[in-house]
């Protein structure tokens, strides 16, 4: 990625995440934030997934998952959208209830912009993401996915077919495209 994210821009965007879920299930308008400074990474163009887990007994499990490859909005506008998306609009999952809001856990992937990738053997697990398009269909899976699963090289490979919907191995065909990129990963303890 061509720019970081200091500790400082990462607890504002997480407090940003917070309140605007909060604010939506409370159904009024988010509180305004300090303005970030022009020059401050949070007013540069930046793909962003918002991830959403919930304390489920000793487990944390998913509850929502919503992001965008790439993006012509600033990251902290993109990060204050997804974050909506996620706890509302996440098609697997109903909308989030204010009761669970105390048990969620926030988790934000800012991107870097997506790289051709012409030898899949040179994807590294836990630092690459992929983007798989062909046949009109993509799927995603973030650097941090693998690692969650205990996947090897291969079942990452196979595993972002399948999210894409297309059979294990299609990575190599001819009519589908494998793109990389990386995340500055991080979130609420």
């Amino acid at each position: 990625m061509n720019f970081t994210i200091t500790k400082d821009e990462q607890k504002i965007l997480l407090s940003l995440t917070r309140e605007t879920i909060t604010a939506e299930l409370e159904e009024r308008k988010p509180r305004s934030f300090k303005e970030a400074d022009p020059a401050s990474n949070l007013n540069k163009p930046c793909g962003a997934f918002v991830t959403l887990h919930i304390q489920n007994g000793a487990n944390r499990v998913l509850r929502g998952c919503i992001g965008r490859m790439t993006a012509n909005l600033p990251l902290i506008e993109m990060v204050a959208l997804m974050a909506k998306e996620a706890a509302f609009n996440d098609p697997r999952f109903p909308p989030l209830k204010k009761d669970e809001l105390n048990r969620c856990f926030i988790e934000i992937s800012a991107l870097s912009p997506m790289t051709p990738c012409p030898d899949p053997y040179q994807v590294k697990v836990g630092v690459h993401g992929l983007l798989l398009t062909g046949r009109g269909y993509s799927g995603v899976l973030l650097p941090q996915v693998p690692l969650e699963q205990g996947w090897n090289l291969q079942e990452y490979l196979d595993y972002i077919c399948i999210k894409a919907g297309l059979p294990p191995g299609s990575y190599e065909a001819p009519d589908t495209q494998l793109y990389t990129f990386t995340a500055v990963v991080f979130g609420e303890e």
